[in-house]
């Protein structure tokens, strides 16, 4: 019997539409096949520009304002488009395309043939400047994987494993598993590393001041600003640099708001 394919396990037993990242396909009769972005699903179709696969390339490559998407699995999929194809291998090229290795790593999964790594033996195997990562201690480490692999910036859902960390609950992900640390989460281990080898300020902060950093942190993560590249972790507007922040700041200031409501009691 011949083994089942990529493309087949992912529409096996599925009628009507399925969704892979922020993408809907709606599987119609005879094996033709039309993929719209899922906030589309309610504008007219005609409406929608018909993109072919060297459009479609652009649509994966570039965010509406023009920014080149390092990272594919990010949450900013340009819409307004469609693409018909009529076959399998057409399917799967164009899904290829759009989510590269998604597939294959589902198929894996589903299969048993491939498992999630660990961050640990995973950032152990580096060599050259990415040996660095191996340094963030335990708590470091998981700060910088709730900030770089946060929903804001990436939308797998994170199989592999930090200490103290669990993986990414399904409801809160899309249905594409993420196996291993990406290049883009290596890179910010290694800014992350350097941020911690930096010498330290001292400064007095009161609680209010914290609130209003954390405030304007919380604005810059959701919203970045589209003239900084999304993994120019040098520059300190990157939102995930934002995010990294936003992770050591929230258990202080809950710990003092939860000191604040006991001492009232």
């Amino acid at each position: 019997m011949p083994e089942i394919t990529p493309i087949e396990l992912f529409l096996e037993n599925n009628t009507g539409s399925i969704r892979l990242g922020q993408v809907v396909i709606f599987l119609g009769e005879g094996n033709r096949f039309e993929l719209r972005h899922q906030e589309d699903l309610t504008e007219d179709p005609n409406s929608l520009s018909e993109a072919d696969l060297k459009e479609l390339r652009k649509i994966a490559d570039f965010t509406a304002s023009g920014q080149f998407r390092p990272l594919k699995s990010a949450p900013n999929l340009r819409k307004g488009w469609k693409h018909l194809t009529s076959t399998l291998p057409a399917l799967e090229i164009a899904l290829n395309i759009l989510y590269p290795g998604a597939l294959a790593d589902r198929h894996a999964l589903l299969t048993n043939r491939g498992k999630p790594t660990d961050y640990r033996p995973f950032t152990a195997r580096q060599t050259g400047m990415y040996r660095i990562t191996t340094m963030l201690s335990d708590e470091q480490a998981a700060a910088s994987v709730r900030a770089c692999c946060h929903l804001r910036f990436c939308i797998k859902q994170r199989l592999w494993t930090v200490p103290n960390l669990p993986v990414d609950p399904a409801e809160e992900k899309s249905n594409i598993p993420c196996l291993e640390p990406c290049a883009v989460m290596l890179e910010f281990a290694r800014k992350s590393m350097r941020i911690v080898q930096e010498d330290q300020l001292s400064a007095e902060v009161s609680f209010s001041d914290a609130e209003t950093i954390f405030a304007a942190l919380e604005k810059i993560a959701v919203q970045p600003s589209t003239s900084i590249r999304e993994a120019d972790f040098s520059n300190p507007g990157n939102g995930r640099r934002a995010q990294l922040v936003l992770e050591k700041l929230r258990p202080m200031l809950k710990a003092k708001t939860e000191q604040a409501k006991t001492a009232g009691e």
